[in-house]
């Protein structure tokens, strides 16, 4: 995930923090905020000093930006994302950490298209 992709400035936070709609899961709290002119998507990530020590927290923005790179074709470009990661996250892999991930992306209807196939089923 490139630099210019990311939210940084603690300005910009409060601004998706303020103006942003929220949607969550047990593991992840997402904020959108649709911007006005078309741009690539940018991404916020959010770890408390409460879910764990450095390399816990810097553990789950990695697998929170990789998940991100891998849906990144899925995603809607017009929004800014910030992603909140509550305790239960910290005890979760790259598998499932994309799978709630992907679960919170839908409750919000950001993703274009359902990714891996899995939603196609039919019931018997």
């Amino acid at each position: 995930m490139r630099k210019d992709q990311r939210v940084k400035k603690n300005k910009e936070f409060q601004e998706i923090f303020k103006k942003g709609t929220s949607f969550a899961n047990r593991q992840f709290v997402l904020y959108l905020l649709k911007k006005e002119e078309p741009q690539p998507f940018r991404i916020g990530i959010s770890v408390s000093k409460k879910i764990g020590n450095a390399v816990c927290r810097n553990q789950i923005k990695r697998y929170v930006r990789q998940a991100f790179l891998e849906l990144q074709e899925d995603v809607l470009d017009q929004y800014d994302y910030l992603i909140i990661a509550r305790k239960p996250a910290a005890e979760m892999n790259f598998h499932e950490v994309k799978g709630s991930l992907t679960h919170v992306l839908k409750r919000g209807k950001v993703l274009k298209r359902p990714s891996n196939g899995k939603h196609n089923r039919k019931k018997s």
